[in-house]
């Protein structure tokens, strides 16, 4: 199995005291740092309307990074397929392959229940009942097909697809539910797993991905699937985790903000225990205790690319550090020479059973 490659993955989230304008620049600052640092890739979240992200289209972002970029790859993590016609969606990610020479990679999720939907006019049907023709529809259209139609969901007569894609557009499902799982297995699509499972629990829902997949045709080894986690390193463990206490409880209520389209009041999670829960099942330490967590993640997953949520430790200067950081101190050279064209760092996995 080929090692694991680690990217940043980036939420553009608002400090208190700084604006809009100020958090989207020192995101941009933080990828071009992440190029520098010889990262893999980095991934741009997707959210409205709330401040714990204030990008509101990863499609977006992500052309502007790959114009600003010349060897990473830029992915979304994750388009809201619930917003959006999912054939716009594809027409623009093989658009952005095509101009990047493939160094573009399509995250989509489903999303959430929230007032998103009612502005976007795509409704609640679109997020409870519309996800997986969503899915299907994309797919079809990014398989190379000539002409592509619509189907229940999205009716629509036979159109020529335009640009063909003449490669496959690497596409990830961003998954948190088995119903979610089970629809990335049946079209061989790999996972993104999220910043709030614990590796455990990422591994029983690749366990699942690996039989769905099987009894679908796909062969699960080939399948790079993806996983989120939170990482801070500094001198000391308790640095570490001191910076990430101090400072991503002002993030996490940024989630607040969500509205429901029904109108009921969003859940209220308590901000400091969860992070406690972070700080668990994460890489937030001293060097030798990141590269543990992260060598164990890809240990009992299989994972191929680790993206690393790194701005939970302060504002732009302490995500700046962090990133060199990281990639100094914890993302180490493997034995031997690489060609110039690959980062220099990887985490390697062991066989999954």
């Amino acid at each position: 199995m080929s090692p694991a490659q680690p990217h940043l993955f980036l939420l553009a989230g608002q400090y208190p005291g700084t604006t809009h304008a100020q958090t989207l620049a020192a995101a941009r600052e933080y990828a071009l740092a992440g190029e520098a640092a010889r990262y893999a890739g980095v991934w741009i979240a997707e959210h409205h309307f709330i401040p714990y992200g204030t990008c509101p289209s990863a499609l977006a972002f992500a052309a502007h990074l790959l114009g600003a970029t010349s060897r990473i790859t830029v992915g979304t993590a994750a388009c809201v397929l619930s917003n959006r016609h999912p054939v716009a969606l594809a027409e623009e990610a093989v658009l952005l392959d095509e101009l990047s020479d493939g160094r573009f990679a399509l995250g989509v999720g489903r999303g959430g229940p929230w007032v998103d939907l009612e502005v976007f006019g795509t409704g609640l049907d679109r997020y409870t009942d519309g996800f997986a023709a969503s899915v299907d529809l994309l797919t079809a259209w990014l398989s190379g097909a000539e002409r592509v139609a619509g189907n229940a969901h999205f009716p629509f007569r036979p159109v020529p697809v335009v640009p063909r894609p003449r490669r496959p557009v690497p596409t990830w499902i961003a998954a948190t539910s088995a119903g979610t799982v089970d629809l990335a297995a049946r079209h061989g699509l790999p996972l993104l797993l999220g910043l709030h499972a614990s590796v455990t629990e990422k591994s029983e829902l690749l366990d699942r991905y690996h039989h769905t997949a099987a009894r679908h045709g796909h062969d699960p080894s080939t399948v790079e699937h993806a996983s989120a986690h939170l990482a801070h390193v500094a001198d000391t463990d308790e640095t570490a985790r001191s910076a990430v206490r101090a400072n991503l409880p002002a993030l996490l209520r940024g989630v607040d903000d969500y509205v429901r389209i029904d109108g009921a009041p969003p859940a209220r999670r308590d901000h400091h225990r969860y992070v406690e829960k972070l700080l668990r099942i994460h890489p937030v330490g001293a060097p030798a205790y990141c590269r543990e967590r992260l060598a164990e993640a890809t240990a009992l997953t299989g994972v191929r690319h680790l993206l690393l949520m790194v701005e939970a430790g302060g504002g732009r200067a302490a995500t700046l550090d962090n990133i060199a950081r990281l990639a100094a101190d914890v993302l180490r050279p493997t034995a031997g020479p690489r060609p110039p064209a690959t980062p220099p760092f990887s985490v390697q996995p062991s066989p999954r059973p």
